[in-house]
């Protein structure tokens, strides 16, 4: 890790400690790799508008990790993940899971790609594609999620075809979400809407989870 400071990791501590993260050490060391990392790329190809890595760690590495106990499944893809977010923090944090970087943006998809390579990950897959020409797994995947990706009913519609029958759908969101609700297709509903208190961070944020309501119906 080149950004060698003390306080991040105090302060990524205290944050997993606070989220109830009990990560070990390799896992921990993981993390601040990734923030040295796209510290590093952001200078140069402007990655996230995120500048100071004291924020990077609040509003991306514990963001991210703070929907981490609610992520139950084996597969996981992350749609329009940029420079891989929340997907890289997940596979950090659970090396069993494997998960699919979905992002049509070339320079963001290249430090996805960089960042397995220096971080050594064997369970992480990056793809450059738009989520609608994107053909998965024809199983699907146990769990879709999505950070700030699009309004809830696009972000179902566009990735139907990729949840695995009996698979959920898991949106990173802020407060005013209720409102999209509307928009969802008629065999999609909320099962579970989670307040999550991000260390560091005054902002709200809610992870909602969707499934179908009839699965015998087939996909939206």
């Amino acid at each position: 890790m080149s950004l060698d400071d003390h306080r991040l990791r105090e302060r990524l501590e205290q944050g997993l400690n606070e989220l109830g993260i009990d990560a070990f050490p390799a896992r921990r060391e993981g993390l601040l790799t990734l923030l040295a990392l796209l510290h590093k790329w952001n200078r140069a190809y402007n990655l996230t508008a995120v500048r100071a890595p004291e924020e990077m760690v609040s509003r991306h590495l514990l963001d991210s990790a703070a929907v981490a106990p609610f992520v139950t499944g084996s597969t996981l893809l992350d749609v329009g993940a940029g420079p891989g977010l929340p997907g890289l923090v997940l596979a950090i944090l659970e090396p069993e899971r494997r998960v699919t970087l979905l992002d049509s943006n070339g320079k963001k998809v290249r430090f996805q790609r960089q960042a397995v390579m220096e971080l050594g990950l064997t369970n992480v897959t990056p793809v450059q594609a738009r989520v609608e020409a994107f053909e998965g797994p024809k199983e699907g995947y146990g769990e879709v999620i999505s950070r700030a990706f699009a309004s809830l009913g696009d972000f179902v519609s566009l990735s139907a075809d990729l949840v695995a029958d009996g698979g959920r759908w898991l949106a990173m969101k802020g407060p005013s979400v209720d409102d999209e609700l509307s928009g969802l297709p008629e065999n999609v509903a909320p099962v579970a809407s989670h307040e999550l208190t991000v260390p560091f961070e005054s902002g709200q944020r809610r992870l909602v989870i969707l499934e179908r309501t009839d699965s015998t119906q087939g996909r939206p």
